[in-house]
Order: C-alpha cells, then structure tokens, then sequence
C-alpha cells in the first residue's frame, strides 16, 4: 500500500541536507527514488506542526519516496536558489528536477495525496510499467472473450504498479466468477483494500457477485425454463427464469428474456423486471458490450 495509517521505522528514508550534499543526497538520490525536501527553521512554530505528519507518511511509503530536512538559518545560499520566502516550504524532487511543491502546514490527507502522486509517477516511468488505461481495456476484452488467464495476468500487473486500482481490483474478482469461483471472489472482495472498499467498481463486482451465488442446479434451471414458456404473461416467472440465466452464465438470454417481460408489460409490479435487468447491467459493468446493447433495447421499449 502506499500509505499505511501508522509509521514504521525511519531507516535512511529521513535525513538532513545541507548546501553541500544536496546535489548528492536530493538531485542525485532523486534520479532513482523521489525526495521530498523540507525547508523548516528552529523559530517556526507551523515546522514542529508539519515536520512530524512528513516523517510519519515518509515512513508509511516504505521507501518509495525519502525526505531530506533543510534548516532554513543554515542553509540560506539553498533557500535562496529555491526562492523559499517561508517556511515550511516542501518540494518534491525526481530525476533531479522539482516537480511539486506546498507551503505552510496542511492536513494529513493533503501530505498523503501529494507523496502517493508523486509515488506513482515514480512508480509510471520505471523500466517495464504498463500502460493502465489500455490495461485496463484489454483485460476487459480478455474477460468478454473468456480468456480469463490473459485477463488475470493483466490484472495483477495493474496492480503491481497501482495496487489501489479500484477498477483493476473489481476485474480479478470478475475473473474469479467468469471460472465460477464465487467463493474465491467473496473472499477477495471481503479483502479489499480500505481505500477502495467503497468504489463504484466494486459496488458492481458485489451485485455480480449476489447474482452468482444464486446459480441454480441444472434441473432447477430446466424447471425454471419451463415455468416461464408455460405463462410467458407470468412476469415473476420471467423474472425468476432471468435471475436464474444469468446466475448460470446466460448473460445475454436473460437480458432479452426481461426485455420480453418489458415489452409485454413495462409497468408490471412497480416496474420489476426492469430494476431486475438494471441490476444485471450493474453487474455486467456499465461499459460491457451486453450493458450496452442491453440498454438500448431497454430505450427502444420505453419510448417507442
């Protein structure tokens, strides 16, 4: 994780940099790990305030980012080359370069957004980092053509490099129910991250989930099946026999079995059928090709 809530030791993650050493221990060190650089002062009150929240999230990032603390009264020539008029002043440094930089003391959250984004554009321009948005797409693809090994390695390589990646993290749980391991994905999901525990994307992976873990036997699906054909006016047979489809992997012949059950009566039980066929485009995810047309049938028979 990239911030955890309590510090661990410091190790050589916290140093002090003076005018000498700073192009070593900051411009140099930075070509290989960021390094955030703290301009604080002995007189400053809002230093004492800051400089324990810096080391705390410093700590936390494991060594993924240093800190290199500058005293302001002994190191004027630094303050003035970095045109520092107050202090705290924290500049984040990579590839010898500043590249971000905050004045004054602000709020926990604020520290730990500016060390993750610095972190992960560390993280993005190392040897061998994947470009995420098509990751992303490609694992997508690789689930919709079942090819659930390519989608799973995909994945975890998102996660490797982003291992807050909400949208990455929901995709291995989708893998684990297209295998119909719906065991594997509750445990996994129950696992998730703080962090992402309530994003959207994994608000879908549960719908999916719920769904799955109604998966009828065989027979039940087959008597289902019947139910419906014998009363195709019987709306919670429809509905039943949908659920149930979907449930055993017949994705896109239990959304035009609801589609059916609208076409016949849209307005059926407070619109039943519809919040059910709006749960399985929550659970497809709402960028899936049977999401998609899915829903533009839905409109076909709502506003013809």
């Amino acid at each position: 994780m990239l911030l955890e809530e309590t510090a661990q030791p410091s190790a050589n993650f916290i140093f002090d940099a003076t005018t000498d050493d700073f192009e070593t221990t900051v411009m140099r060190a930075s070509m290989q790990t960021p390094v955030i650089v703290d301009f604080w002062a002995p007189w400053c009150a809002p230093c004492k305030q800051l400089m324990p929240m810096l080391e705390k999230a410093v700590n936390a990032a494991g060594g993924e980012v240093l800190l290199a603390k500058v005293n302001l009264d002994e190191n004027p020539e630094l303050a003035q080359a970095l045109r520092v008029q107050s202090v705290p002043t924290v500049f984040a440094f990579m590839n010898g370069q500043p590249v971000d930089a905050f004045q004054g003391v602000v709020p926990e959250s604020q520290i730990k957004a500016f060390i993750d984004k610095l972190v992960q554009a560390a993280r993005a321009g190392k040897p061998g980092a994947i470009d995420i948005p098509q990751a992303l797409k490609d694992a997508a693809d690789a689930i919709i053509e079942n090819d659930l090994s390519k989608a799973n390695a995909l994945y975890m390589q998102i996660l490797e490099q982003d291992e807050k990646n909400a949208k990455a993290f929901a995709g291995l749980v989708r893998v684990f129910l297209a295998a119909y391991e719906t065991e594997q994905a509750e445990e996994l999901l129950n696992n998730a991250p703080d962090d992402i525990a309530k994003d959207p994307a994994l608000d879908e992976v549960r719908t999916a989930l719920a769904l799955a873990k109604n998966a009828p036997k065989p027979d039940e699906l087959e008597a289902l099946k019947k139910a419906a054909a014998d009363k195709p006016e019987d709306h919670q047979a429809q509905i039943d026999y949908a659920q149930a489809q979907f449930a055993a992997g017949y994705k896109e012949d239990a959304i035009d079995t609801l589609i059916a059950s609208i076409t016949i009566d849209q307005d059926w039980n407070e619109a039943a059928a519809r919040t059910a066929l709006l749960k399985f485009f929550e659970a497809l995810g709402h960028s899936d090709p049977l999401s998609v047309q899915g829903r533009k049938k839905l409109r076909t028979i709502l506003f013809s």
